[in-house]
């Protein structure tokens, strides 16, 4: 099959690697040339055989609007466009809208993986009418993890993007929970190595996950986070998954927190917001602020 892939940089390098591996052809353009297989989005559309896929892996707003509506005017009647970066879902439903008036399909998809889903795989929820997921499913087969699960067709346009920003909501409680966990252990005069107390949870424990593998892996590289300033960002889909919780009148007190935990972080160095922002680095390669 043949994907156009617009957007190259980490996620989306790693994911051409990932597709060309199972052995698609992948045709992608980004704004440094130095990366990209076409000069232009005119150029990429050219180079693709009808009917077409297009895939978009650009910052969500302002950068995956102009592209869509760029798309609009250079795709043809049956051609589909996946939006793969992490839009709010109700831009989804306004994009679907513009690009089927003509008649052009739409899907959108939270990608959820890293930097690790080149060798891992990536986990992936999508939204939209059934005949366009259908064009897409051998993108997104080769995408997924191995084995049975890893990959959902969530329900209609819009399904796939609310799916992840719920994931990302529950990846913010889980990560402050184990931050709040770090940040007693390292104040207590009783535990004498908080590293290897977190290793330990590693095996046979409840709390046993990737975040933790992650954690250990942070400490092993900076014991008690010396080198990092206690400040961590936030992608925005934590906001839109409170905002999303007080239209439906759905209580999300642990999300919530953690969210208002990481505005705190930029008013103070907070010891647990290294955490946070250790774990954003090893899971997707996010900026840290250094001492």
């Amino acid at each position: 099959m043949e994907l156009g892939l617009i957007g190259l940089g980490k996620m989306g390098g790693n994911m051409r690697e990932r597709i060309r591996r199972a052995g698609h052809t992948v045709i992608g353009y980004d704004r440094n040339p130095d990366l990209a297989d076409a000069a232009s989005l005119q150029e990429l559309v050219t180079k693709l055989q009808g009917p077409r896929v297009v895939w978009v892996m650009v910052p969500a707003g302002a950068a995956t609007q102009a592209t869509v509506e760029e798309l609009a005017e250079l795709l043809s009647p049956g051609d589909v466009v996946v939006d793969g970066g992490n839009s709010r879902w109700t831009d989804d439903i306004a994009h679907a809208e513009l690009l089927a008036a003509k008649g052009i399909g739409f899907v959108d998809c939270g990608v959820s993986g890293g930097v690790w889903g080149l060798e891992n795989g990536y986990a992936l929820m999508y939204g939209g009418g059934a005949e366009h997921v259908l064009k897409v499913q051998p993108i997104f087969d080769a995408l997924k993890p191995e084995g049975e699960f890893g990959s959902v067709h969530a329900g209609k346009v819009g399904a796939g993007h609310f799916a992840k920003m719920v994931h990302n909501g529950i990846e913010y409680a889980m990560m402050q929970a184990f931050a709040e966990g770090w940040e007693l252990l390292e104040a207590s005069d009783a535990v004498t190595d908080v590293r290897e107390v977190f290793r330990s949870w590693q095996e046979g424990t409840v709390i046993k996950s990737w975040l933790l593998d992650l954690a250990v892996r942070a400490l092993d590289g900076d014991e008690h986070l010396d080198k990092l300033r206690g400040y961590a960002q936030d992608s925005g889909e934590g906001r839109w998954t409170v905002e999303a919780a007080i239209d439906h009148a759905v209580p999300l007190p642990a999300i919530t927190a953690s969210l208002f935990a990481r505005f705190a972080s930029r008013q103070d160095d907070s010891p647990q917001m290294k955490m946070i922002a250790a774990l954003r680095n090893q899971f997707g390669g996010h900026a840290v602020e250094s001492k």
